[in-house]
């Protein structure tokens, strides 16, 4: 695994040293060995390292990462560009264009929203291919919600959003009063039309930072 190299370091280097983390560091180098995870080692903490502590400005929590072949590269709901725009995304991209506008693109590379300051986390940061949620509950919820606490100290206003309940239970977690928390059905076909269409949550995040002095997002994805 490559090392997270900025200044999430710090504040993440106590979870390095527990033994929950030396365990899930053993069964990740032996799936690595055995079985074809995904996303490749080095893009595991990809989250982290495109988005500095400093500049989170919206956390978007996604559960873990694609598990087909070639999609996933450590952003949650992102794939690379020239892989197919998977359901989940395709729905976000309508909610997109009904919320702001923007025009829907032709692939789902999302590092520019990373590189603006949107965390783009999973709970679980690596998958057995073609087998979903493999990677849960082998220690990876701790380190993620440890990196969520981390963010909930932070003394700036930063949009917390979170699709489905699985990310909206690490509410709980989430009491500064300097932040907001929008909660939607998640973006999946399955439940999109429960709710998310129509939750306007890239308006609403650009709106509150603006009511904070802080730049908005430009949340258009151009074409490649």
């Amino acid at each position: 695994m490559s090392a997270i190299e900025n200044d999430w370091l710090e504040p993440l280097k106590p979870e390095f040293g527990k033994a929950y983390y030396k365990e899930l560091y053993q069964k990740i180098r032996s799936e690595y060995n055995t079985h074809k995870i995904f996303p490749a080692a080095d893009d595991i903490f990809n989250a982290f390292q495109f988005t500095p502590l400093k500049e989170v400005k919206a956390v978007i929590l996604g559960q873990d990462p694609y598990h087909g072949d070639g999609q996933a590269h450590g952003l949650c709901f992102s794939v690379k560009p020239d892989v197919d725009i998977p359901p989940s995304l395709v729905n976000i991209y309508q909610e997109l264009h009904d919320d702001l506008g923007c025009f829907i693109p032709n692939n789902g590379y999302l590092e520019k929203w990373a590189h603006q300051g949107v965390l783009m986390l999973n709970t679980v940061l690596t998958v057995r291919a073609h087998a979903a949620n493999s990677h849960r509950g082998i220690g990876w919820e701790q380190f993620t919600d440890a990196a969520i606490r981390i963010l909930n100290e932070q003394d700036k206003p930063i949009v917390f959003i979170l699709w489905g309940s699985p990310a909206q239970k690490k509410a709980a977690m989430l009491n500064n009063p300097r932040h907001l928390i929008l909660k939607a059905p998640h973006p999946s076909p399955l439940s999109a039309y429960r709710g998310f269409f129509g939750s306007r949550p890239f308006s609403q995040t650009n709106d509150f930072l603006e009511k904070h002095g802080e730049q908005p997002i430009d949340w258009q994805i151009e074409n490649v």
